[in-house]
């Protein structure tokens, strides 16, 4: 699992990006990173580095796919990030 930093970033990228509102739940969404890293090992430095199109494909995919029936959630439907590392 990554710090807590590299889930700052990928926040703040997004907020650059508007497809994250500055009145939303920051906290929430950091557990939303937090679930899909436990899940899928996300690559988040390359997800920093990527071209726009497949950071909004990842970022708004684990925002919209998660089910947050509890902490941390392993439930994100079909949805698979592009940047989903080894689940070894």
């Amino acid at each position: 699992m990554k710090t807590t930093t590299v889930y700052e970033e990928i926040i703040e990228r997004a907020k650059e990006m508007q497809i994250i509102q500055m009145e939303e739940d920051l906290l929430g969404i950091m557990m939303d990173l937090e679930s899909a890293d436990e899940t899928f090992h996300v690559r988040w430095d390359d997800l920093l580095a990527a071209d726009d199109f497949n950071f909004v494909h990842d970022v708004c995919g684990i925002r919209n796919h998660i089910v947050r029936d509890n902490f941390p959630s392993h439930d994100f439907g079909y949805f698979v990030p592009r940047f989903a590392g080894d689940r070894t």
